[in-house]
């Protein structure tokens, strides 16, 4: 088997963590590693596979003679970064929100739409995370049933936004329990005991970025004929996200129908015993690579519908675990050059 060097920008932040920890679980081919950050962040100590490594600045030259470059940083530094990555030779991943919608750079979910790896031009675009959870419930059934319409509210959990949305949860409920006033100090409302229907910046349409993201990618990824409307929600969890979805079908649908599809489908697991109180949470769903669906049931106000509640840990299979399967497509397919 061959070898891979592999480079992960960013890998300070969550995503970036776990990255670099499913690399190691899954004992992925790699020859080399290195660490790229801002320079505030140079020589920061990072332990991977028992040895010790220190954190480069990521810049001009620093892509030379990397095979994989997992980018796990907000899109104005991978507007920047990634190009110059993919001239000095990298195969770049990006998990920011930059190239997903550039008609020259395929969006994956491996599970989807694979066949997209083989037009890639050295750069990758990783998905929205509840775009992927959706998606990986909504491909069989499509294949199946033909979905023409989705309806989907979110839940999505503090992790999302990153460290500064988990410490601002974390500061609320230590302030709740010490009978303090409560703060918000990154969301524009307090997160703590309330619910934000606001996730990313609104547009003119009144729909937010994150809602719209959705929209797009899943028209991009799966099906341009399908009609998508979203709302995204913030809820006060630390992991995972969750989805009510209702989709509509050209072909007769039942829940017996969907379950079946559903549970031969790779990446998915059914769990839909509600009156036993099995269905998907959270708290089962953390640290998981699977996407959860149950709640199956018919939407009896159509013809051919039912609804569903989808449940992934947003940093894994929404993130990061996606971004090292799309590498490992590539070296199954032999899309990418190593030693």
């Amino acid at each position: 088997m061959r070898n891979y060097s592999v480079a992960i920008v960013g890998p300070m932040g969550i995503v970036g963590r776990n990255v670099a920890s499913i690399l190691e679980e899954r004992n992925f081919p790699i020859k080399d590693i290195k660490f790229l950050g801002t320079e505030r962040n140079k020589n920061r100590e990072i332990f991977f596979k028992g040895n010790k490594y220190y954190s480069e600045t990521a810049e001009k030259g620093s892509f030379t003679n990397v095979d994989i470059a997992f980018f796990c940083v907000d899109s104005i530094i991978s507007k920047t970064l990634a190009p110059i990555a993919v001239k000095e030779g990298a195969v770049v991943i990006d998990n920011s929100s930059q190239w997903r919608m550039d008609k020259e750079v395929p969006l994956v979910i491996p599970e989807v739409n694979i066949d997209a790896l083989y037009n890639h031009k050295g750069l990758i675009a990783n998905p929205n995370c509840s775009t992927i959870q959706m998606l990986m419930v909504l491909k069989p059934l499509h294949d199946a049933f033909k979905i023409k319409r989705v309806i989907v509210s979110t839940y999505q959990s503090v992790s999302g936004s990153g460290k500064y949305g988990m410490d601002d949860l974390i500061n609320q409920i230590t302030s709740f329990i010490k009978n303090e006033s409560i703060k918000n100090s990154f969301y524009p409302h307090e997160i703590f005991s309330n619910l934000i229907p606001h996730i990313d910046e609104f547009m003119e349409n009144g729909y937010t970025k994150e809602e719209m993201k959705m929209v797009n990618e899943t028209k991009k990824i799966l099906d341009e004929n399908i009609m998508v409307s979203a709302t995204a929600v913030r809820v006060p969890v630390f992991n995972c996200h969750s989805e009510s979805v209702n989709i509509e079908t050209e072909k007769p649908i039942s829940p017996e129908g969907a379950r079946e599809v559903l549970s031969k489908f790779k990446g998915v697991t059914v769990i839909d015993k509600p009156l036993s109180q099995k269905y998907p949470m959270p708290i089962l769903a953390k640290g998981k690579d699977e996407v959860f669906v149950g709640r199956i049931r018919r939407d009896f106000t159509l013809e051919n519908g039912i609804n569903l509640w989808i449940v992934a840990d947003n940093l894994r299979k929404g993130a990061a675990l996606n971004s090292v399967q799309i590498a490992e497509a590539l070296i199954e397919r032999n899309l990418i050059k190593g030693d």
